[in-house]
């Protein structure tokens, strides 16, 4: 006995990532294109997360998309641009990072026309809404680097002390060969002879 088809969770018209698509009529050859502006907090929560990596902070994105209706569903293609602004990874400080992620995804109409497996990976349109924030998400998350750096050359801190090794290139630390430190604790009177 096959398990009992998951009645589709509801989307909230009111997010900026769900997108209206009553108009398209499900009349294919049938074209919408918009823009809106994206909050990145949403974007850098959640699972897959970068927000140890980037933070939001006053960040949106500007997404275009054009919606196409075909036989299967909706169609959309678009792209994510803007800027967020990261740590480098070898010395802290702050960095911008470009972001101009392209994605593209069929939303579904019907479920029954998929294999169960297809089903599970699918995007469907829920009462005539689109829901773009996990294909946005994946595409800024496949954008961004995930070990941001401020400058390809970047020395990053030291790694007894914490200093800036940028500000300082000839910082060092005296360090003994481990091999040789239980002799450095003998001491040795002097003897005379």
């Amino acid at each position: 006995m096959s398990p009992a088809p998951q009645k589709p969770r509801r989307l909230d018209a009111r997010s900026p990532f769900v997108v209206d698509v009553r108009e398209l009529g499900r009349r294919p050859g049938a074209m919408r294109e918009l823009e809106r502006e994206l909050p990145a907090a949403d974007l850098l929560t959640g699972k897959g997360s970068l927000d140890a990596i980037y933070t939001a902070e006053s960040a949106d994105l500007e997404l275009q998309v054009r919606l196409e209706s075909v036989m299967e569903g909706v169609l959309a293609t678009g792209v994510v641009a803007g800027s967020l602004v990261g740590e480098c990874v070898r010395c802290l400080d702050p960095v911008e990072v470009d972001v101009n992620a392209d994605f593209q995804e069929l939303f579904y109409y019907d479920k029954d026309t998929l294999t169960a497996e297809e089903a599970d990976e699918a995007q469907f349109v829920v009462e005539e809404l689109l829901d773009l924030q996990i294909i946005v998400h994946d595409g800024v998350l496949l954008d961004l680097p995930l070990q941001p750096l401020c400058a390809e050359d970047c020395p990053g801190l030291c790694s007894e002390c914490g200093a800036r090794l940028a500000e300082d290139p000839e910082h060092a630390h005296e360090a003994a060969d481990p091999r040789w430190a239980a002799l450095a604790q003998l001491k040795v009177p002097d003897q005379e002879h």
